[in-house]
């Protein structure tokens, strides 16, 4: 009898530092890197939208202006 309820003692013990040790912070870690990859690519969103409006008007073409000179390098 005395052995029966140290075993479920233990048990319980056991499936207690289970959940409370390992399987909680998991989750909660999981969680945490999750919202932040989700915010990280929120912030990147508005960039990219912004890099291509960008690209589309820098397709354009260039116009000469004056004379081209030649680039030497000086040593």
């Amino acid at each position: 009898m005395l052995l029966r309820i140290l075993y479920i003692a233990l048990l319980t013990y056991f499936i207690y530092k289970l959940v409370f040790d390992l399987i909680i912070p998991v989750f909660t870690t999981t969680r945490k890197v999750r919202k932040a990859f989700y915010e990280a690519r929120q912030r990147q969103d508005p960039q990219y939208q912004n890099r291509s409006g960008n690209q589309s008007n820098s397709q354009e073409p260039i116009k000469p202006q004056g004379d081209y000179i030649d680039f030497e390098e000086v040593k």
